[in-house]
């Protein structure tokens, strides 16, 4: 973590082949890719928690195996967790991301 703080994520949450980058815009101050960091980072979340995704993009990132729950609002986030995702959606929403 930026941080310094380590920590361990299951392998099933972890997918070839992206660059770990840190959550602001590159060097040519583009936005694709903190948006692309964004939705990861949020649906990362969702997937963890049981989430059945539904778009293609989210399907093949994070697959629906093992997922339980059709509606984001039937998943069964702690609140710390739902307000991570409010603040992640902000953010896109501040950046203009697309997805």
């Amino acid at each position: 973590m930026p941080s310094g703080q380590s920590g361990w994520v299951s392998a099933r949450f972890v997918g070839c082949c992206r660059t770990a980058t840190s959550g602001s815009p590159g060097p040519s101050g583009s936005a694709s890719s903190s948006c692309e960091e964004l939705w990861s980072e949020r649906n990362a979340i969702f997937k963890a928690a049981g989430y059945c995704f539904r778009t293609p993009q989210a399907i093949q990132a994070f697959g629906n195996a093992g997922c339980q729950f059709d509606d984001e609002a039937d998943v069964p986030l702690s609140t710390r967790q739902r307000e991570q995702v409010a603040q992640i959606r902000g953010t896109e929403r501040q950046l203009g991301c697309t997805r």
